[in-house]
């Protein structure tokens, strides 16, 4: 675990874990937690000078935050993250899994090979994350997957893609009734069109021009958007319990 940290004792604030949080949603959840006053465990999977930026960019505003290395398809690397983090923090009161990986193409030419690489991280990854969070969490905490709302409006292109998503919202919805009796609510956001280097990669300016006239609110969404949906199901949202917040903009 590295980390750059102000003199916080490890009763003083709620730990999250925000896996691919080197990532341009992932980078502006962990940031927002940190500003809602959690201690936040930046996970990444290749990228640690990113990761180490999002550390120092949260220490800057006077938060907390580590930088820890783990694969969340790796059984091992993500049973190692959460010893990791309790063993130095004391425990797990927020779970955010926003890694994932896309890649597009009609379901006729998309090759296997790149829809095993989306299943092996969007839904492998997610069984894996959930699994250790479902175990870790402490009561009154939260563990919050991210769907995508392709999964509704179905775009051509998605197929694959929207295919691994729609088997998060089906871990989640079960997941939320399975912890009966341990005041954990579990939820998935869905974003619309972000504008995140992912979503953007590839994409001509007519394409995104088409995307971003979707919505009634006529702008993409920005990962501080969908930040703020995330903090609501982390903090204050202790009765939205079993449920896919689609955060849009009004995207149908």
């Amino acid at each position: 675990m590295t980390s750059t940290t102000n003199d916080v004792s490890p009763n003083d604030a709620r730990t999250a874990i925000v896996t691919g949080g080197s990532g341009g949603i992932g980078r502006a959840v962990c940031k927002r937690l940190a500003a809602d006053g959690m201690r936040v465990v930046v996970n990444y999977a290749g990228s640690p000078a990113r990761a180490d930026g999002v550390v120092e960019e949260i220490t800057n505003e006077k938060g907390t935050a580590f930088a820890v290395k783990a694969d969340v398809a790796d059984e091992d690397e993500v049973q190692a993250l959460f010893d990791t983090v309790e063993q130095n923090l004391g425990g797990v009161d927020v779970v955010v899994h926003t890694a994932g990986i896309m890649l597009l193409s009609p379901l006729t030419e998309l090759k296997l090979d790149d829809f095993d690489r989306m299943h092996r991280t969007n839904v492998r990854g997610t069984f894996v994350v959930n699994r250790q969070a479902a175990r870790r969490v402490r009561r009154g905490g939260a563990i919050i997957n991210f769907s995508s709302s392709v999964v509704k409006i179905a775009l051509p292109s998605y197929t694959a893609y929207a295919a691994t998503k729609g088997s998060v919202d089906a871990m989640t919805l079960i997941l939320a009734k399975e912890l009966r009796g341990r005041d954990i609510t579990v939820n998935a956001v869905a974003p619309g069109p972000t504008a995140t280097p992912l979503f953007l990669e590839g994409k001509d300016q007519a394409t995104i021009d088409r995307l971003t006239s979707m919505s009634p609110l006529e702008r993409l969404g920005g990962p501080e958007d969908i930040a703020e949906a995330v903090a609501f199901l982390a903090g204050p949202a202790r009765w939205v319990n079993g449920q896919v917040l689609y955060a849009n903009g009004g995207v149908i």
